[in-house]
């Protein structure tokens, strides 16, 4: 008897075992197609990067990461923001002038160089700014060294002269001699840190833009290493300095060298020659410096889309209009740019 239950015995449990097996595979390969889409419909919608904590009081933030883009490699060159003064506090414009740039150049390195970092950014200040910022891969954060900066330049030997420290737009001027020095050794794109931008700039080589009828501005500027247009802005910042003059070292030395390369009495709208390029008003500069207020005024969304039809990034003209206090929630013209070219800043400033 004891030898006709055994192969009973041994039938039954190997079909128990098959069906537990089969039970179990099916469990898996269920489980494993359900992770893979949500995963699937998480990527779709941009999956979330959560930010470290700040502090016991500071709510986990979060940012979404730019897609790489498909296509060709960009034209080489990096994205520059320069930070001229000690401060390592960096404004919700600023931030958001990083986050623009960072969403709209994915696969170009954008370089935030800070005069006031002194370890580089190996020991980055406990600030949220730098937390959402790195979120963004390619985003370096880097001390200013001015010294090794402006060595081998024109400029050198007038950074070291102390008695330009006194003169009341010293930070201002000091920007000035960066941005041109910055172009002319490393060449790449520029950008003042009161700007948002709205599209890809990697396509304008040996550029800047015009601010007003035959008025050049140096808040945007796009050249290749070693230019010599930029070699002769040195020179004339050095020949021509005066730093007790508004915009001398600035708008105005662009303006007068472009001038003087083009041999022109005046500046024309998207005029080119020689190979440098000056761009219409509405590409950089589409609200003037005297309506600036307009950034704070409600504008609906088809104003919007045609005020900016030919527009590349919107200077914001932050000495005028920083101490305005902006609606976040509101249908302002800032408040939209926010909302859309840099989210996680906008998040932040809606949180704050």
């Amino acid at each position: 008897r004891m030898s006709n239950c055994l192969p009973k015995l041994t039938t039954v449990l190997l079909s128990h075992r098959l069906e537990s097996l089969f039970i179990l595979t099916i469990s898996f390969v269920f489980f494993a197609t359900v992770m893979f889409y949500w995963r699937t419909g998480e990527d779709t919608e941009g999956q979330l990067y959560i930010l470290p904590t700040q502090s016991r009081t500071e709510q986990v933030l979060s940012c979404l990461p730019h897609p790489t883009a498909d296509g060709p490699p960009p034209p080489p060159g990096d994205v520059f923001f320069v930070e001229t003064s000690e401060r390592t506090n960096p404004s919700y414009l600023f931030t958001c002038s990083v986050e623009s740039a960072a969403r709209m150049h994915p696969r170009t390195r954008v370089v935030v160089l800070m005069k006031g970092l002194v370890n580089g950014n190996a020991s980055l200040p406990n600030h949220w700014a730098f937390s959402l910022l790195s979120c963004f891969p390619n985003v370096e954060i880097q001390t200013l060294d001015l010294m090794e900066l402006f060595s081998g330049t024109p400029l050198a030997k007038w950074y070291l002269q102390s008695e330009h420290q006194k003169e009341p737009y010293f930070l201002p001027v000091l920007s000035d001699a960066c941005r041109i020095t910055i172009m002319w050794k490393f060449g790449g794109i520029y950008l003042d840190t009161d700007f948002i931008v709205l599209k890809n700039l990697k396509n304008f080589t040996n550029a800047l833009g015009m601010q007003s009828q035959d008025v050049l501005n140096g808040a945007f500027l796009s050249f290749k290493p070693k230019h010599e247009f930029m070699e002769l802005c040195m020179q004339d910042f050095v020949d021509n300095y005066n730093g007790w003059i508004w915009a001398h070292q600035g708008p105005k030395l662009l303006t007068h060298v472009f001038k003087k390369w083009c041999s022109i009495g005046n500046i024309q709208k998207s005029m080119s020659c020689k190979g440098v390029h000056a761009l219409s008003p509405e590409a950089f500069y589409p609200i003037r410096w005297e309506d600036w207020k307009k950034l704070f005024e409600a504008i609906t969304s088809s104003e919007l889309h045609k005020l900016l039809e030919k527009t590349y990034a919107v200077h914001v003209w932050n000495k005028l209009s920083h101490e305005t206090r902006l609606e976040v929630a509101s249908q302002a013209l800032l408040a939209q740019l926010y909302s859309q070219f840099c989210p996680a800043t906008y998040a932040k400033m809606k949180k704050d």
